[in-house]
């Protein structure tokens, strides 16, 4: 019997089969699944991802789809990617065309092309991406944080940990596939990186303002649906930026409506001051909070010692000091047990995951990292699961195990490092980070 008020009664939602919900647990998992899908898709498939890389796993993905196509001519593939991050290369790397070289390479190669659309979500890459997530393959959603390249498909040994979700259901694909077609790659600013004749960026400055005014206030479209006993209820959020974002108000919603515990994983820790906020708060009325976070090691950022260092290295060190700040606010309550954080940490691979877990009932799938930028500057979108008949408790009962099994218990802020102890680069640029005062103009967009 549900004796708790629902917060979420008036939001609309479909109505999904548990046995129609499935959770991956492995990031080879992820990519067996993925491929199978597209190998058997009849229909439509449009993948969405900040990137899609021009290595092995990049190229294996791009080759099943141009397979695929050529296969089935009429089949309807779309891909959407970051504009800025595909004309790129690697951070640190030689100038170049990056990955969408890759993408013009392929559709010379084959009969039937298949359109890379590049998402300019900001005039430049630094103030805002395309984070939104989401493959929809025929009438299955495969949702993850994870973008496509050999670390997230687990090429060569190494995988960077993320979650996993595959949702078989008709109207949440439709939702999420229309919002692609017309809230995004009809707009004039969003061109086809494959064309040879694609404008540069400042060309198409003020498309890219409209553009991203357009999407402040777009919306998942759908006819909600009555989810009984049986069923567990999802909802698709999109937001973007402060003002008007419904995800951000939903994730605010769920931390202020736990009653008994809270489980929040997230790969940056850097917290926006409203999640700060309801996480102390709830904390304050008993409420029990799990963080996991990667430790500064199994950060995506993060240079080995003897390697040479580079600026963008100090970053999985400043997340460590913001953890470690966090921490000796909260001595008394991790003390207390009123807050556990996790550090994940598995030989040499990293750490990607994000999601929010809300007395076993509420829970976020999502690809936003719960930091300021993915609050105000990213395009980010989720799921918002509504178990209230206990459906799913055991299959996300199996993820919480699987996410917990290669982490450390962090028993007192101390056993997190100081700047003292990094490595002399590092501490370097820490003081000078804060000399200059820039950290809090850092905190605002990492």
């Amino acid at each position: 019997m549900i004796v708790s008020r629902n917060p979420f009664e008036q939001l609309p939602s479909l109505a999904v089969n548990p046995e129609d919900f499935e959770v991956l647990h492995s990031a080879d998992t992820f990519r067996t699944r993925l491929l199978d899908a597209i190998s058997k898709a009849t229909s439509r498939i449009y993948l969405v991802a900040l990137y899609l890389e021009d290595d092995e796993a990049g190229r294996e993905v791009l080759t099943a789809l141009y397979e695929a196509k050529q296969r089935n001519p009429g089949l309807d593939i779309n891909i959407c990617v970051d504009w800025h991050r595909a004309q790129r290369g690697l951070i640190g790397a030689e100038s170049s065309e990056g990955n969408s070289a890759l993408y013009k390479a392929f559709a010379q190669k084959y009969q039937h092309p298949i359109p890379v659309y590049g998402i300019p979500v900001r005039g430049r890459e630094v103030f805002g991406v395309l984070h939104l997530k989401g493959f929809i393959v025929d009438d299955t959603v495969i949702y993850s944080g994870a973008s496509l390249n050999n670390v997230y498909l687990q090429y060569h040994g190494r995988y960077r940990f993320d979650r996993y979700h595959v949702i078989q259901h008709q109207t949440l694909a439709d939702s999420m596939v229309n919002f692609i077609q017309y809230e995004m790659i009809t707009h004039p600013a969003v061109n086809d990186l494959t064309d040879k004749d694609k404008p540069e960026t400042k060309e198409i400055r003020v498309a890219i303002r409209q553009f991203r005014s357009s999407l402040a206030s777009a919306n998942y479209q759908f006819e909600p649906e009555d989810a009984g006993e049986d069923k567990i209820n999802i909802t698709p959020l999109v937001g973007l930026g402060k003002r008007r974002n419904i995800l951000n108000q939903k994730i605010v919603n769920l931390l202020a409506a736990a009653q008994n515990e809270i489980f929040i994983c997230t790969p940056y820790f850097n917290f926006p001051k409203a999640i700060n906020r309801e996480v102390k708060r709830a904390m304050k009325r008993g409420v029990k909070v799990t963080i996991v976070v990667g430790d500064k090691t199994a950060n995506d950022f993060y240079i080995s010692p003897e390697e040479e260092f580079k600026t963008i290295g100090g970053l999985p060190y400043l997340y460590e000091l913001n953890l470690r700040r966090f921490a000796k606010a909260n001595e008394a309550n991790i003390a207390a047990r009123r807050l556990s954080i996790h550090l994940w940490k598995h030989d040499k691979n990293s750490f990607h995951l994000k999601g929010i877990w809300v007395d076993k009932r509420y829970m976020l799938l999502t690809g936003n990292n719960l930091n300021p930028r993915a609050w105000s500057l990213d395009l980010e979108n989720g799921l918002l699961v509504q178990d209230h008949y206990a459906k799913l408790t055991d299959k996300f009962d199996l993820e919480v195990e699987n996410i917990l099994k290669h982490t450390q218990l962090v028993c007192t802020y101390k056993q997190l490092e100081k700047v003292e102890n990094y490595p002399a680069e590092v501490q370097k640029l820490v003081r000078k980070i804060t000399r200059i005062k820039a950290d809090g103009v850092l905190k605002r967009i990492l």
